[in-house]
């Protein structure tokens, strides 16, 4: 049976955007007083923005948890505004999805960053529904925004595909029920047990056809 919509993840799948918020949290844990860790890139991924904020603040990032979330956003728009790193093959990938099956995006950035990336991408009218993790309990790789996603647009989540990059990310998508497709990010990639929960696997988003996702 052909899935009854697809949910997409945001930062590693339609944006390159891992480094930039890497290097943007990097900067400011230095510029506060900080100590940047090895595990805290990895960590971070698919938090919630209360949670990001408050793991920065374990790292001795002076600020309470809301100005440094502030502070991290405002520069990520920045960046944004300069240039928004899109993903090869992401957008033709939406268009063609989007002509078949409902989309959703379940993302852990912020709302104004998601209608940045979408609005730059010309694809914000492509997805029926988008949910970010600061509208959830708990970020990934609980399955909160996933579930979220699925309830909004009306169908049951073990019902949906969704395409991931990350551990955390694949995590989430796949405590929700959903069928995963990885799409694994080549700077931070997954670990083998969190590929293990994809039933398929692309290089990159061009990869993501509606011949993969029917063959599910």
């Amino acid at each position: 049976m052909d899935p009854a919509a697809i949910v997409f993840d945001l930062d590693g799948v339609l944006v390159d955007s891992e480094r930039v918020w890497d290097e943007v949290r990097r900067q400011l844990v230095a510029d506060r007083g900080g100590t940047w860790t090895d595990a805290a890139t990895t960590a971070m991924q698919g938090m919630s923005t209360p949670e990001w904020a408050a793991y920065l603040g374990s790292l001795g990032a002076a600020g309470t948890p809301a100005e440094l979330a502030g502070a991290v956003v405002a520069a990520m728009a920045a960046r944004y505004r300069e240039h928004v790193p899109l993903l090869p093959g992401a957008v033709p990938a939406v268009v063609a999805l989007a002509d078949r099956w409902p989309l959703a995006v379940a993302s852990s950035s912020p709302p104004e960053l998601i209608r940045v990336v979408l609005a730059a991408a010309g694809v914000a009218d492509r997805f029926r529904v988008v949910v970010s993790s600061e509208e959830v309990a708990r970020g990934k790789p609980a399955p909160d925004v996933y579930l979220a996603a699925a309830d909004r647009l009306g169908v049951d989540a073990r019902s949906c595909v969704a395409v991931e990059d990350s551990a955390n990310g694949l995590r989430s998508a796949a405590a929700a029920g959903m069928t995963v497709i990885a799409v694994p990010n080549p700077h931070f990639p997954p670990p083998a047990d969190a590929l293990a929960l994809a039933a398929a696997t692309v290089p990159d988003p061009s990869g993501l056809t509606a011949g993969l996702v029917a063959q599910l």
